[in-house]
């Protein structure tokens, strides 16, 4: 069973974001095509990683991985909260927010959404842990922008990763990332909370599909 998420305590000074409408950039070949501007003042934004490049207001940057945050320097320039995982070995910018992705019971990580601070399911992206903090912020209306989970050639808007100790994903990472949201859409429904996709192009089928346009509208 999940217990409600709380706003209080925890290893982070979580923000509190309930009633707000937010969206989460990854970094999907369709974001290329997508005006974020419209999101400005409608909506909280946490971008993966390169996705700050589109929207440098954006109100967090998540990234799993240690040497994504190594090429960036930090991103010293981004005034907003910067968040990583905890067990990445990243002791170079102590100004960067970190949390635990909790053990699972059969593989080394746990695909379960986690409703309590600080500790979030792995889903084997940075796409999925965003979304757990998200709800660990107390959203409940979330737009994915970017979260296709199909270009075989593992290119992103912007190209192929190409930083020192870079990963790109291929078909066994999108079969896996896929079934980790389809499960997790379940306990998603359960909570109340709406989660939409806006790329009708993704291969991930387990949530809506509508425009940023309507999620602002409504």
């Amino acid at each position: 069973p999940l217990s409600p998420p709380r706003h209080a305590g925890g290893r982070i000074n979580w923000p509190d974001w309930s009633g707000d409408l937010v969206a989460i950039i990854a970094s999907g070949p369709s974001t290329k095509g997508v005006d974020l501007k419209v999101l400005r003042g409608a909506a909280k934004i946490i971008a993966i990683k390169q996705n700050v490049d589109l929207c440098p207001w954006a109100d967090v940057v998540y990234g799993c991985d240690a040497a994504w945050w190594r090429y960036r320097r930090g991103l010293s320039e981004f005034k907003g909260m910067k968040i990583c995982w905890a067990g990445n070995g990243l002791t170079d910018y102590p100004e960067i927010k970190r949390v635990q992705i909790a053990p699972g019971k059969r593989e080394k990580y746990s695909d379960d959404l986690h409703f309590d601070h600080g500790t979030i399911g792995a889903g084997g992206n940075s796409g999925f842990q965003a979304l757990n903090l998200a709800i660990q912020f107390g959203a409940r209306r979330i737009i994915l922008i970017g979260f296709d989970m199909n270009d075989r050639s593992g290119k992103h808007w912007y190209g192929r990763n190409n930083w020192p100790m870079a990963n790109n994903p291929d078909s066994t990472n999108f079969n896996r990332w896929i079934a980790a949201f389809y499960y997790a859409s379940q306990a998603i429904k359960a909570a109340g909370i709406e989660v939409v996709n806006s790329s009708p192009t993704s291969s991930l089928k387990c949530f809506p599909i509508k425009t940023i346009e309507q999620s602002i509208s409504e």
